[in-house]
């Protein structure tokens, strides 16, 4: 994620087959005119372009997790699902199915200015389930909405009492990096603990989120980087989230322990 947050880079290369047709390369704007857009019924606009490996059902049941509380911050925003989204100099360029040449040069997710919306392209190739291409689009759900709603005050209050607590782990790169520089006095302490307040909301919806949509084992979000939140800590957290965006129905939200046998 521009990104930013952590648990939320997981693009992964897939196997590439031999194919007899070049690939298409086509401008971003030129897919928007092409490509018919829906609207999902929580009212996100989404569209799907080129050869997929994740079934549409399963891409529109995705986009309908969203709750509708969240969905609002995503006015004037657009989400491609395309194969790959590539970077050629300073331009972008999107294909319409994978290509082993064209993969180094391909990122996660571009976001483009087009007239006076925002259109989020989603390499779906570039990721190796749709496990990862929910989470990818979810990290971009949450720091939409951080960026346009801001920090839930009784959220910020709830993570702070955890770092005073010195709970173990956190959620991202981001977070576990600006939770240091947060709790280490200076003149920028403050700045630090707002960047942690935004970096640790927006991974919590993005998890919670991925929740709604699949069943998640929360350690399969395991990163190398940093130790991953306590448990019990990220599920206060997904409980606030929860609380602030309720589940649409056909959706439901629910945190199961395991049993150490």
């Amino acid at each position: 994620m521009d990104r930013a947050t952590g648990p939320a880079e997981r693009c992964a290369t897939i196997a590439s087959m031999s194919q007899a047709t070049p690939v298409i390369t086509r401008p971003p704007a030129e897919v928007v005119r092409q490509t018919p857009v829906s609207q999902a019924p929580n009212g996100i606009c989404y569209a799907i372009a080129g050869e997929m490996t994740v079934s549409s059902a399963d891409l529109e049941r995705m986009v309908a997790a969203v709750p509708v509380t969240a969905a609002a911050a995503l006015q004037r925003k657009a989400y491609y699902f395309v194969p790959l989204t590539v970077n050629q100099g300073d331009e972008t360029v999107i294909a319409d199915r994978y290509d082993v040449a064209l993969s180094d040069n391909a990122v996660c997710h571009r976001n483009l200015d087009l007239g006076d919306s925002q259109c989020v392209f989603i390499s779906t190739r570039l990721m190796d389930d749709k496990f990862s291409v929910a989470f990818e689009f979810y990290i971009n759900v949450g720091h939409a909405v951080v960026e346009r709603a801001g920090v839930s005050e009784a959220f910020a209050d709830l993570v702070w009492k955890q770092v005073e607590s010195k709970v173990r782990g956190e959620t991202s790169l981001d977070a576990w990096e600006s939770r240091k520089l947060a709790t280490v006095p200076g003149p920028d302490a403050e700045k630090y603990k707002n960047e942690y307040f935004a970096a640790t909301f927006s991974d919590a919806i993005s998890i919670y989120l991925l929740s709604l949509f699949l069943d998640v084992d929360y350690y399969d979000l395991r990163e190398r980087d940093y130790p991953l939140l306590a448990p019990q800590q990220m599920a206060e957290r997904l409980r606030k989230v929860a609380e602030l965006f309720p589940a649409n129905p056909g959706f439901e939200f629910a945190v199961y322990y395991k049993r150490r046998t």
